[in-house]
């Protein structure tokens, strides 16, 4: 059986809102088009990480019409989601993004069942049959992650958390992590310093090494920059696209980051195959 990536996250309904810029504060602004996504990053994560290979899901989505769109996505999207749970008080999460011509969006996040995931199954061995990779993010609580890092440090399955949005991340957790990820705003709320290029990515990424066993710092258009305990330091510029919508490039590259890590690459050969998978995603194109 191929390696699985485990997935415990979020799952969104997105409403994607194309408009000429993103409003300020007290603006009304004329969108142009609306239409509805399969998000969260939970789930758009899965997604990535099973075009790479094996991919099971544990969240949760509410009784309703929202609730069966995402199932309706990770089917299509060949996850597993025998371990999705239906709260039946809780609606499923959404979020709104505005995205402007040029690609780039702003978004609001509204959690709903992904706050009500229960824990219960992490006991479950079928839960981890074939996992090789735990993957987190934090658009879950941190108990729950902590729990599901626990268990995947105690059977030997390597822990990638991908630290967005950016919030406070306790020394416990921090502990299991053996791949974090950020983008340039969750590294500098992490006191790893402004990212604007690769060279400060770099920089950012051996400052949050003090704490992790390896770090990926993606830095948008500039690319991207890591280290490890085995690669060292290494930097990655970006693949030349034509954007379309930069709207989940994140997800794609952690994904696909995921699942090449589950089948053995080098952390470095993991982030090419990453980054090429985000800048299809950017451009609109497949692989």
């Amino acid at each position: 059986m191929a390696p699985i990536v485990l997935v415990v996250g979020s799952l969104h309904h997105d409403i994607m809102i194309d408009a000429p810029g993103l409003p300020m504060r007290d603006e009304t602004m004329v969108g142009t088009g609306w239409s509805p996504k399969f998000g969260g990053k939970g789930g758009n994560q899965a997604v990535a990480a099973a075009q790479g290979g094996g991919c099971r899901m544990l969240g949760a989505v509410g009784a309703d019409g929202f609730g069966k769109f995402m199932r309706l996505g990770l089917a299509r999207g060949g996850v597993q989601d025998d371990f999705v749970q239906t709260t039946p008080d809780t609606p499923t999460g959404i979020s709104v993004a505005i995205v402007d011509p040029a690609g780039d969006y702003g978004a609001v996040i509204v959690s709903g069942a992904n706050l009500a995931i229960d824990p219960a199954p992490l006991a479950d061995p079928a839960l981890w049959a074939g996992v090789a990779v735990l993957l987190l993010q934090n658009e879950v609580p941190e108990g729950l992650n902590l729990a599901a890092a626990k268990v995947a440090r105690a059977g030997g399955i390597t822990v990638i958390l991908n630290a967005a949005p950016a919030r406070p991340l306790g020394a416990e957790l921090a502990a299991l992590v053996d791949i974090l990820v950020v983008n340039a705003v969750e590294a500098a709320m992490m006191g790893a310093g402004s990212v604007t290029d690769l060279v400060s990515a770099t920089d950012a990424a051996e400052t949050l090494a003090a704490r992790f066993s390896a770090v990926v710092v993606t830095a948008g258009a500039a690319g991207l920059a890591a280290w490890s305990a085995l690669d060292e330091a290494f930097a990655e510029p970006a693949e030349i696209v034509a954007v379309k919508s930069s709207h989940g490039a994140g997800d794609v590259f952690t994904g696909t980051l995921a699942a090449a890590t589950a089948k053995g690459a080098s952390l470095q050969t993991a982030c090419r195959a990453a980054s090429l998978a985000a800048a299809h995603h950017v451009a609109g194109t497949t692989a």
